[in-house]
């Protein structure tokens, strides 16, 4: 039987079950949180730290996902399945024995790491149990991700959606359950909340193997898993790789960054977790732009339609900046209620909706940046975010929020601040690239390793 063919797609019907799906990915952690909350203030710092070292996971996951993703897109957009497949079994692989080291990594070191982000010692009877089983299963995500970057490219985005709402409705219960020992069970707050979204993380991974097969008509065999082409990786780390290096700079500055939010006490530590938690509502709507976005190109590039990308591109930044202006905006005038469900301390809300305000002037920078690298990594043009990233992270923005934050004695606001500085600085730099259409010859280059010897390339101007 052959597999259903690939979903013809639009800006629209790509991106809005993209952003349901990141939605509730958010909701699983704002969730956590919010639930969290009723134990301490001091639990749900320590929860914020220990995420930071599975978010750092997840984005090693992602560089193969991302770099897999867009490969797919361009077999897809030549219509070249068997290659497209090829790629899919390969990024699944790969990832599997990533999402293993990984999860080694935190399971036997939690408590070394957690002390290396000067976690206070009070706190580690929360953070380590999290980590420990957090981590020790981070391989079923790494395979999740490979399997729902697949199904994205080939135009199945309402799937991926589907599997991420059972997954948010088994951890809010199990969560319940667990956390404030309902029907009888044990209070075991945070641990509990760990394996709230351990068990539900298998129950999705499970899930997306069958539509992997059902949809695709792929399913691996053992012996898939050792046999890693070294052709194939090196196309998915051209475009992984680079992704990887430019997720990994922010998520890393961002480490360093609340480790300055730490030193300043832990009600500042706790007003950034509980900020950034709602500030995420916002943000998910430049993320589902931007995959949409991503797969989009990735597909006209495959085909040739380079100018056809170069219009959709602009288009997806115009209707990006209108999304979160509108959107921080409303946050931002809710701020105190909606901080007011996380903590009943008036400090904390009054430094979290004063960050919030502020990012009425951050959020429109934010957008250049997610949309138009997305956009350039799907026309091949990996390298050039992660090298602007880096240096606008590691020599401006985390000098400057030590600088404004401790130095200073700004505190948040001035850590807040110097982020937007740099968010802003990075994606003009990102629309210049893409209006002086630097892009095209990696486009060209793509469009080349797709088609090979047997198809005319003629990009369609």
């Amino acid at each position: 039987m052959q597999p259903s063919p690939p979903v013809k797609p639009t800006l629209l019907t790509i991106a809005w079950p993209i952003f349901i799906e990141q939605t509730l990915r958010i909701l699983i952690g704002t969730v956590d949180t919010f639930m969290v909350s009723h134990v301490s203030d001091g639990a749900v710092a320590a929860l914020g730290v220990a995420n930071q070292f599975v978010v750092l996971a997840l984005i090693c996951f992602n560089f193969i996902g991302i770099g897999a993703s867009v490969v797919i897109t361009h077999h897809v957009g030549a219509n070249d399945r068997v290659g497209a497949e090829k790629i899919v079994t390969t990024a699944i692989a790969v990832n599997t024995w990533i999402g293993l080291l990984a999860s080694a990594v935190t399971f036997l070191f939690a408590a070394p790491l957690l002390r290396l982000m000067q976690l206070p010692p009070d706190l580690m009877v929360y953070a380590r149990p999290f980590l420990v089983l957090m981590g020790g299963t981070l391989f079923l995500e790494a395979m999740n991700t490979a399997i729902g970057a697949s199904l994205r490219a080939h135009g199945y985005t309402r799937d991926a959606m589907v599997v991420t709402v059972v997954q948010n409705a088994l951890n809010i219960a199990g969560n319940c359950v667990l956390l404030f020992g309902l029907f009888g069970c044990p209070k075991l707050g945070v641990t509990g909340v760990a394996i709230s979204s351990v068990i539900s993380r298998a129950v999705a991974s499970i899930a997306l193997w069958i539509l992997l097969d059902r949809r695709l008509k792929l399913m691996l065999r053992l012996r898939d898993f050792f046999d890693l082409r070294l052709d194939r990786i090196k196309r998915i780390l051209h475009i992984g790789l680079p992704a990887a290096g430019e997720h990994m700079s922010y998520w890393v500055s961002l480490m360093v960054i609340t480790s300055f939010a730490a030193r300043l006490g832990e009600g500042s530590l706790a007003t950034m977790t509980y900020t950034q938690q709602v500030q995420r509502l916002v943000i998910l709507f430049s993320i589902a732009l931007g995959l949409g976005t991503e797969i989009l190109i990735g597909r006209l590039v495959g085909a040739g339609e380079f100018e056809e990308a170069y219009r959709e591109v602009l288009k997806s930044v115009r209707t990006g900046l209108l999304i979160a202006t509108v959107g921080i905006l409303l946050v931002a005038a809710a701020a105190p209620r909606l901080l007011g469900l996380f903590s009943h301390d008036p400090a904390i809300i009054a430094g979290g909706t004063l960050l919030l305000w502020m990012s009425i002037a951050y959020e429109p920078g934010r957008v250049f940046n997610i949309v138009i690298i997305n956009a350039l990594r799907a026309t091949g043009d990996a390298r050039f975010p992660v090298q602007i990233a880096a240096c606008s992270q590691w020599f401006f923005s985390v000098p400057l929020s030590w600088f404004l934050g401790v130095t200073m004695h700004w505190g948040l606001p001035g850590i807040w601040l110097a982020m937007m500085i740099e968010e802003w600085f990075r994606g003009l730099i990102m629309y210049r690239r893409w209006k002086r259409r630097d892009w095209l010859k990696y486009a060209h280059r793509s469009r080349e390793q797709v088609a090979g010897d047997t198809l005319p390339l003629v990009p369609k101007a």
